[in-house]
């Protein structure tokens, strides 16, 4: 099995690389996890540091970018349990997220407002899928669920959003 290491790369090069290739991307995660930009930064320093000490570890069994965005997810998951987190208002839309996403958003944010609205367990299997572009299975190694619990999640998230959105304006959601 393939290490995240290069044969001529060290450690700090290679997460150096991990961190320009994959920053951006991790920060909307936990954006939307967290719906506080410091938060998510925090979370996304954290998931670099945690991937840097188990770089070494990295088998290759699963994507990269599956890799530290379950690292990621955890992280978010650990801020999330803080007591004083669940006293602050965080309601986000997806148009307020720190990365540019202008393909993904309409003008009319009913959709997006609507996905952040769903429940968290749903929430992530559709940001995951639809605006971070993973399939069923990275999702399922992300999450550390079952491809069946993904798909399961999907469902009624689509669901939801189409009662929520009305039958006309569900498209994408038809799936």
């Amino acid at each position: 099995m393939e290490t995240v290491k290069g044969p001529c790369r060290s450690a700090e090069e290679e997460i150096t690389c991990l961190v320009e290739t994959h920053q951006l991307a991790l920060l909307r995660l936990c954006f939307a996890y967290l719906h506080d930009r410091a938060l998510a930064e925090d979370a996304v320093q954290e998931t670099f540091v945690k991937a840097y000490r188990k770089l070494d570890q990295f088998q290759g069994k699963a994507n990269v970018k599956t890799w530290l965005s379950s690292i990621a997810v955890n992280c978010c998951r650990d801020i999330r349990r803080g007591s004083w987190f669940r006293h602050v208002d965080r309601s986000i839309s997806i148009d307020q997220l720190p990365i540019s996403a202008e393909e993904t958003i309409t003008e009319d944010d009913t959709v997006s407002v609507e996905v952040m609205n769903l429940p968290i367990r749903l929430r992530e299997v559709v940001l995951l899928y639809y605006f971070e572009d993973m399939n069923t299975t990275e999702i399922a190694e992300t999450l550390r669920i079952s491809q069946q619990a993904v798909s399961g999640r999907l469902l009624r998230a689509r669901a939801k959003l189409r009662k929520a959105l009305g039958s006309a304006e569900g498209g994408v959601w038809n799936e």
